[in-house]
Order: structure tokens, then C-alpha cells, then sequence
């Protein structure tokens, strides 16, 4: 009679050593932000968030989801909803602001307006997203909106309209007026031009300085910008 060894336990199996299953690669451990780093991702996916839904349509949810965080990861940054938008605006705010001071360097009046009016389409081509944020309804306690930058810009168009009127013999006093009109034109023309992007944004800054530097009785069939001539 043959003598048949005793037959390995299901214990005694599971204790050897598994080496018919290798374990997949090692995954690299995540980098962790630092406090700063941190901020800056909130505020980009919020940028993105305030321009695809505008800030009644955001919620601090979807701007922690998209970060990958705990919402109050998000409060511990900007104590809110109103705190980060506050910060996305008046960054857009600040950088179309430095834009236009830094445009403006022309001696002559019409050269002063086809810079402000390129440089405010230039914004739109860069920054679509932000130029979209600022035109949208600001919430109550805000402190900067696309008004604020037409605020700024026209308070210095106007002291170069208020040299040209006293030249040519019109009221000075009624230039804050004009800079207001002027550079209200030529936003409410980019939020139209930021959904066509046709035609050419030079060719747009021209049309705006045709209305408004020759007015309707006046416009030239070909309108063309001095600073590009």
C-alpha cells in the first residue's frame, strides 16, 4: 500500500509567502501644497467657475470639487463665497487697470482714445474669462466691477477732454460727462466684440474712434488708426 503524505492545510497555505501575485508599481506620493500654492488653485478654479456660472450660479462646493479639497479648506482661504470673488475681481480689476495706464502714453487727444479703446479689446483677446467676470452683476459688498474700471479710466480721459474743449471753445466742465460716454462706448463694444471676436480688434478700435472722435455726420469711409499708420 502506497503511504500518501498528509495534505497541506488551507492555514498552512496561506502562510507562505505570496509570490505568484507581485504588487503593482509604487505610486508617487502627492505633493502637498503649500498655504500659498493653495490659494492660487482656489482662485484659478474660481476664475474659472465665476465665468462659466457668474456668482449666483457658483457654489463653494463645486469650487472645492474641482480643487480636490473640503469645503472648509475653501473658508479657511477666503472665509466664503463673496471673500474669493472679491479676490478674482479686483485681480482682473488691477490687471486691466495697469493695461491701460500703461497704454496711455500718446501726446494727442485721438491717439489717447485709439490706445484706450485697443488696449481694452487687447484685455478681452487675453483674458476672456476675466473680462467676462467683470461685466456680469457684481453682489452687494463687492469692491471692484467692471464700473470701477470705467470709473478710473474715464476720470483720466476727462482731464484730456477737458484741455480739448477749453481749445476749441466748448464748456470744460461738462468733459467728466463726455469721458464718461466715451469710455462707456467703448466697453459695452468689447462685450459685444467678446462673443463675435469679428472683425479685427484693430478694426473695431478704429470704428470706435471713427463715432467717436468724427461723431455720425462725420465718419470717414475707411477709418484707420493713427498709432498703426
Amino acid at each position: 500500500m502506497t503511504c500518501v503524505g498528509p495534505t497541506p492545510s488551507a492555514s498552512s497555505a496561506s502562510a507562505q509567502p505570496d509570490v505568484a501575485s507581485p504588487s503593482g508599481p509604487a505610486k508617487a506620493p502627492r505633493t502637498r501644497m503649500t498655504a500659498a500654492q493653495r490659494r492660487e488653485q482656489l482662485i484659478e478654479v474660481g476664475r474659472g467657475l465665476f465665468a462659466e456660472r457668474g456668482f449666483d450660479g457658483s457654489a463653494i462646493e463645486e469650487v472645492a470639487s474641482r480643487a480636490a479639497v473640503s469645503k472648509p479648506i475653501v473658508y479657511e482661504h477666503f472665509g466664503g463665497k463673496e471673500g474669493l470673488y472679491t479676490v478674482v475681481v479686483d485681480r482682473e480689476v488691477n490687471l486691466l487697470l495697469s493695461m491701460m495706464r500703461a497704454a496711455l502714453t500718446a501726446g494727442r487727444p485721438r491717439e489717447l482714445l485709439e490706445q484706450a479703446a485697443l488696449t481694452l479689446l487687447d484685455y478681452i483677446e487675453q483674458h476672456p474669462d476675466g473680462f467676462r467676470i467683470l461685466v456680469r452683476d457684481s453682489p452687494i459688498g463687492t469692491s471692484a466691477s467692471f464700473q470701477s474700471m470705467i470709473g478710473d479710466v474715464a476720470t483720466r480721459v476727462e482731464g484730456i477732454l477737458a484741455d480739448a474743449f477749453s481749445r476749441h471753445g466748448l464748456d470744460p466742465e461738462t468733459a467728466p460727462m463726455y469721458a464718461q460716454m466715451l469710455v462707456g462706448m467703448v466697453g459695452t463694444t468689447g462685450q459685444w466684440w467678446l462673443d463675435t471676436r469679428q472683425p479685427d480688434r484693430h478694426v473695431v478700435a478704429a470704428h470706435i474712434v471713427n463715432l467717436a472722435w468724427n461723431g455720425l455726420s462725420g465718419l470717414e469711409q475707411q477709418p484707420e488708426l493713427l498709432t498703426r499708420a
